[in-house]
């Protein structure tokens, strides 16, 4: 894979995320200039023993104290000099005693974006930091070393302080890291790799630690993993559209230009594409049968003795038809597993709303993202060539490492993702239960003996993410907890949410794994029930069919050569029809679940399947499938 060119200014999201998983990074040549003219003003300021936040000062609420030339105590008999210059000592402390992090490990691919966004905001050219020092960090980088970050100890200003200092620590020889799959010492996985500790000059320790760099790499991450769910989503939701049959009215182009929010029209416009070439999607309510449990009598073939079903109709008596006339003209007088409506519920019926609410709260944190991804943000921030009467004009302290406005655009997102899993399991509920579900069986398996539960308890584990999904969407970033002795007295908390969103969005997609294996399920059962009704009648007379119907005159009444007549036009219709099946996209996601899970004929142990759902959704595989 070809180096990610890093210049300050022009790192993206897809460019993080392949640094992330592998890529190496190379130093914009062009821009080193103006990094080393930072470092060298500083170094100039210092000489002339000027006041400056965290070179010349103390850090937090020591910012009043101004170092001195050497250790006081150097001054005692018998003192040993450390060897180490007070600015040195200072930037190595802000690092040792900040690197406190506790929990488990971030993930490898989190902590290398960690380091690629650092080194990035470090290349602007206003931080000060030497170039040999962000060279340094850049080789790390390249050499696989991955810094241990513990998860929790950021609070979001000034920054991810302390867990930068995790992945500065290594830097400088200590702390631990990961190198060739292996835990060792910080030291130690330096020397492995070829490399030396180093020592902090001006401001370096600063540099490194004073960023958003934790939250900004696991939004990034997140968001990555959210756009194939929003996907995902639409996906799941279209095989469940085909397996009831339902509606496209809703999803029509001109009725989402009348409110064009862009996530709306975005998922509307999918889910066409999805159910193009779908003959089961809008088919006339009288074709669908209705589930009806299989016994020995139901079928009259052996290939059809073969079905784990049996289906069937209720008849409109003329008796019940009083007012409804006209309707009956264009609709035949059956009612099978599709009422006489002319809309589903609000979870088929409102996709594009929800899910494109849900995509326009992720659209809106990419935006907030992909400034920060080419931000400076560590403090104080250097104008080496400003013109100014005093240094305070040129090394200016404020407030970029606040949190902030990730946190909020994180929390808009978290708040979002129960609402897509909320309607996926909203879906999945209405395609087992037999009070919701059309005219499939209950639970979805056959259950002719009585001893199935099929797809019922898949339910409640969706049901149990989506709470559990709710309960964590308190945002983070509305509860302020003060630090550093109330110098920073108002902070962020975008690490917390930032990082609450990532594992949120595998949970995500673990509901709506649930949803496709079972929109799978119910698929088949759809397809297969109204194409054996189709058989049926291609190979029989109206009397074969008329034993499906319920509810019509007996043989030798005065009534039955008309409702014969009726169920002939039904068989007439049925016969002439092509083999029903879904979109092609659909059937393209289906094949693919189908070559891992196989239909779910008789109750089995599903533990495996659920977990080879989850999976191929995790790696992309239905979704791949389905984009052809």
């Amino acid at each position: 894979m070809k180096p990610i060119r890093l210049d300050g200014r022009s790192l993206t999201r897809a460019q993080l995320v392949d640094v992330a998983y592998g890529a190496h990074v190379q130093l914009a040549a062009d821009q080193l200039p103006a990094v080393a003219r930072a470092a060298e003003f500083l170094a100039e300021q210092v000489s002339r023993e000027e006041p400056i936040y965290g070179v010349s000062t103390g850090f937090g609420s020591n910012a009043d104290r101004l170092l001195g030339n050497h250790h006081l105590r150097d001054e005692l008999p018998g003192a040993k000099p450390s060897g180490e210059t007070l600015h040195e000592e200072l930037q190595r402390n802000l690092i040792v005693t900040h690197a406190v992090c506790v929990g488990d490990a971030f993930a490898p691919e989190i902590v290398r974006a960690m380091l690629c966004i650092r080194i990035n905001t470090l290349m602007r050219g206003h931080s000060g930091i030497r170039v040999e020092t962000l060279q340094a960090l850049t080789a790390m980088l390249n050499a696989g070393i991955v810094p241990v970050v513990p998860q929790l100890g950021s609070v979001g200003a000034s920054g991810d302080l302390a867990p930068l200092s995790h992945l500065a620590i290594v830097l400088l020889g200590g702390g631990e890291a990961f190198y060739e799959g292996e835990r060792l010492p910080g030291a130690q996985a330096l020397a492995r790799a070829g490399l030396a500790p180093i020592t902090l000059s001006y401001k370096e320790g600063l540099a490194l630690n004073n960023g958003t760099a934790q939250m900004l790499a696991c939004g990034v991450l997140a968001l990555a993993r959210l756009e194939d769910l929003l996907d995902t989503a639409d996906l799941a939701a279209a095989m469940t559209i085909d397996a009831f049959a339902g509606r496209l009215g809703a999803f029509a182009e001109e009725v989402h230009a009348l409110r064009p929010h862009p996530g709306q029209v975005r998922s509307a416009a999918n889910l066409r594409a999805l159910l193009d070439g779908s003959t089961l999607a809008d088919i006339p309510y009288h074709l669908v049968p209705k589930f009806r449990a299989w016994h020995p009598a139901s079928w009259d073939t052996p290939a059809s003795q073969a079905l784990r079903f049996d289906i069937g109709w209720d008849w409109v008596a003329f008796s019940q038809r009083h007012g409804r006339e006209k309707f009956y003209l264009r609709f035949r007088p059956f009612r099978g597993g599709k009422k006489h409506q002319p809309q589903d519920s609000y979870s088929l019926r409102c996709i594009p709303q929800v899910h494109g609410a849900v995509r326009d709260a992720v659209a809106q944190a990419a935006r907030v993202l992909e400034v920060e991804l080419n931000a400076l943000t560590d403090n104080p921030i250097v104008f080496p060539d400003a013109k100014a009467d005093f240094v305070e004009q040129q090394v200016i302290s404020a407030g970029h490492f606040h949190g902030m406005p990730l946190a909020l655009a994180m929390s808009y997102v978290k708040a979002a993702i129960p609402v897509l899993a909320s309607i996926s399991e909203r879906r999945l509920n209405k395609l087992v239960d037999p009070a919701t579900n059309d005219g499939l069986p209950g639970f979805l398996i056959g259950n002719e003996d009585s001893t199935e539960s099929g797809h019922m308890i898949v339910q409640y584990t969706a049901a149990a993410i989506v709470n559990d999904l709710a309960s964590r969407a308190h945002p983070a970033s509305v509860y302020s907890i003060p630090t550093s002795a109330n110098a920073e007295d108002h902070v962020s908390m975008g690490a917390n949410e930032a990082r609450h969103v990532l594992a949120m969005a595998d949970d995500l997609g673990k509901v709506l794994a649930l949803e496709l294996y079972t929109a799978a399920q119910a698929l088949d059962l759809r397809r297969d029930m109204i194409n054996a009704a189709r058989d049926l009648a291609d190979r029989a007379d109206a009397a074969a069919l008329a034993a499906k119907v319920q509810g019509g005159p007996q043989p030798g009444t005065q009534a039955y050569d008309a409702f014969l007549d009726e169920v002939e036009a039904l068989r007439a219709e049925l016969a002439a029809s092509a083999e029903f099946k879904p979109g092609r996209a659909v059937a393209a996601a289906h094949a693919a679940i189908r070559e891992s899970i196989p239909f779910l004929d008789r109750d089995r142990a599903l533990d495996g399947e659920v977990a080879t759902a989850v999976r191929l959704v995790r790696e992309g595989v239905v979704l791949a499938a389905s984009r052809g």
